[in-house]
């Protein structure tokens, strides 16, 4: 399949960028490794009457990791992100999500940003950036707006992105002390899109009890779904956890629709099962952080 004829611009700046897109308003596309884009453009699921690249924008590939965020241009590739001992150690979330994501060569050219403005439901990286309160950062004429997770994605394949804006990079908070995080997902194949999947994120006080915990689930409706459980764990001690009462919780606020792939009642059930085990999983790496250690900062 090839895709419907197109106009390619490959601009030589950030700012030429953006004038590109005023321009073209809702006939252009912004392509940055293409691995959404591409293959929608080929089946003429989108028709963009013109490309604008950002592929060779040098500005956008800064990744940066400070005391309280891990910031990543719009050119950081997913495999890059994955592979920065820095990043990652700083937010392990990232790369147990992204273990998830496709196949490397996929990885290799996606873009972390990509993923997140395409709105899969069905992706890993929008489960993350909505239970950790990120936001993405988008550029036009009129200058900056800052989108926070839970407000970007609308619907599937649908971001709270303007034709005439651009995705210029996006904000990870880091997590406070004593946070322990798991990603699970079920999927037929390894690198296949999840039947359905589960980011968690799960905090401990002083001594060592559950004192927050918070789920994002993809592939059981038409957005990332984030729920609180932590009342339904709340006190209870990390290597003794009862998670019934949060898998029953979470279950009661799902309703997966049927499709060719699977029930809406198995997607619930498996949802619930994946809580649990990553509600377990989380508890235990929140109890091994060091709270005593030091920042960045600190450390210079």
């Amino acid at each position: 399949m090839k895709p419907p004829a197109f106009a390619y611009h490959a601009p030589p700046d950030l700012d030429t960028a953006v004038d590109l897109l005023a321009e073209l308003g809702e006939d252009g596309k912004v392509l940055a490794g293409g691995q959404s884009l591409v293959p929608m453009m080929n089946l003429r699921l989108a028709t963009p009457a013109a490309l604008v690249d950002i592929s060779r924008l040098g500005e956008l590939g800064d990744l940066e990791v400070a005391d309280d965020a891990v910031t990543l241009g719009a050119g950081v590739t997913s495999e890059r992100l994955r592979t920065d001992d820095t990043a990652t150690a700083a937010i392990p979330l990232l790369r147990q999500a992204l273990d998830h994501v496709a196949h490397p060569v996929i990885r290799n050219r996606g873009t972390a940003v990509g993923s997140l403005v395409h709105a899969d439901p069905a992706a890993e990286l929008p489960a993350v950036l909505a239970l950790l309160d990120g936001s993405v950062v988008l550029r036009s004429r009129d200058g900056t707006r800052r989108v926070v997770g839970s407000e970007l994605f609308l619907g599937p394949l649908e971001s709270d992105v303007r034709p005439e804006e651009l995705a210029t990079e996006v904000v990870f908070p880091i997590p406070p002390a004593r946070t322990g995080t798991a990603f699970h997902e079920l999927a037929r194949r390894h690198g296949d899109y999840a039947l359905a999947g589960v980011a968690v994120r799960v905090g401990l006080d002083a001594d060592l009890r559950i004192d927050t915990a918070r789920a994002a689930f993809i592939g059981v409706a038409d957005r990332p779904v984030v729920i609180d459980v932590g009342a339904a764990l709340a006190g209870q001690h990390h290597d003794a956890l009862d998670t019934a009462d949060a898998v029953g919780h979470a279950r009661a606020r799902l309703d997966p629709r049927d499709d060719i792939h699977a029930t809406g009642a198995y997607r619930r059930h498996l949802a619930g099962v994946l809580l649990g085990r990553a509600l377990e999983e989380a508890a235990r790496r929140a109890a091994t952080t060091d709270p005593t250690t030091p920042t960045a900062e600190e450390a210079t």
